[in-house]
């Protein structure tokens, strides 16, 4: 084993992710690319992840496309650049693969906020409910839940469900209620939600709207319903990208984590993208979970291949069953990825 090997596995089991020092002259695009091939391994890519990374992935999307992707990949080795609960999904669907998170400790907020020992006790309240949970949570609620669903999908998936069905839907208080709103259904809500689309500022985001009164603002539905209210689209992040794609309007406001507009910059190079405010002194909506991937960290997890994401095999088994349901769903709906 060399020097460089044994400090980057003392930093990974101190911090959570491989950290050797660089050459500053190492090429890491190039470096990348020739490691993809010789490993025979995939990048896949959130669209909140950093420019560099999206630029340097295969395949680039929301959590319904990178489930999809992931399913039915042919890599040997799955480099997944997103939030933890992303990358135990893509070892759920490929147990005999190789899956890579550049750093363990890029959590998710929404999935910290449905702590599965109290989500079961929540379950057994409700005996005769059917449980949909979307996609960001952990593997321990995916194997308590009926049908995954996805942001793209998750108002299909309702509507498919007969309408006496009694439904639970976690862990998103704000997409539950935004779908209960869109659907009519009176599902019963787990009391979690995303840090990054709750601290867009209702009044910040009116003032803006009136700086530029012909923007059209687009949001996610992960946002409270007071900023969903102003919004002149909602949809998961796929969908707004395609919207102000097609949109005639030549500038947006977009709500959402602000690392979906380096894709719609290149899409549409022509048009404006200017964040939502959030409520704080930050200049745009960050997810601080997605932003501890770096190009570096890709780099040295290629290299390493570490950290692994590891799973008992009963619990993905477990796991697997509802988002096997949400990926036959999906494929009837006509969603692709």
């Amino acid at each position: 084993m060399n020097v460089d090997f044994e400090v980057a596995l003392q930093n990974l089991e101190k911090n959570g992710y491989l950290d050797v020092e660089l050459d500053p002259s190492l090429d890491l695009f190039a470096e990348v690319e020739r490691m993809k091939k010789e490993k025979n391994a995939v990048v896949l890519a959130h669209y909140y992840q950093e420019p560099d990374i999206q630029d340097i992935a295969d395949y680039i999307g929301d959590s319904l496309g990178l489930a999809q992707n992931a399913a039915k990949t042919d890599a040997d080795m799955i480099v997944f650049c997103g939030v933890h609960f992303m990358s135990e999904t893509a070892k759920i669907l490929n147990p005999s693969k190789k899956v890579i998170l550049p750093d363990l400790n890029a959590g998710c907020s929404l999935s910290d906020s449905c702590p599965p020992p109290l989500f079961k006790a929540f379950k057994e309240k409700h005996p005769d409910h059917l449980v949909i949970s979307y996609i960001n949570c952990s593997a321990g609620i995916k194997a308590l839940s009926d049908i995954i669903c996805t942001s793209s999908n998750a108002k299909l998936i309702v509507e498919s469900l007969p309408l006496d069905q009694k439904i639970i839907f976690a862990p998103d208080k704000n997409l539950g209620a935004y779908i209960n709103k869109t659907t009519g259904r009176n599902m019963v809500l787990w009391n979690g939600a995303c840090m990054v689309h709750e601290i867009f500022s209702r009044e910040k985001l009116t003032k803006l709207k009136l700086r530029h009164p012909d923007a059209k603002v687009i949001a996610h539905p992960e946002c409270e319903e007071a900023v969903l209210e102003l919004a002149d689209f909602i949809g998961s992040t796929t969908q707004l990208l395609k919207y102000s794609e097609t949109n005639k309007a030549n500038s947006f406001i977009v709500a959402t984590e602000a690392g979906i507009l380096h894709q719609m910059q290149i899409n549409s190079p022509n048009k404006t993208f200017i964040p939502a405010p959030p409520d704080n002194a930050c200049a745009c909506n960050d997810c601080p979970h997605m932003k501890r991937n770096t190009l570096e960290k890709v780099y040295l997890a290629m290299k390493y291949e570490k950290p692994e994401i590891l799973m008992d095999e009963a619990l993905r088994i477990a796991a697997k069953k509802p988002i096997d349901r949400m990926l036959e769903l999906s494929k009837q709906f006509g969603l692709g990825g």
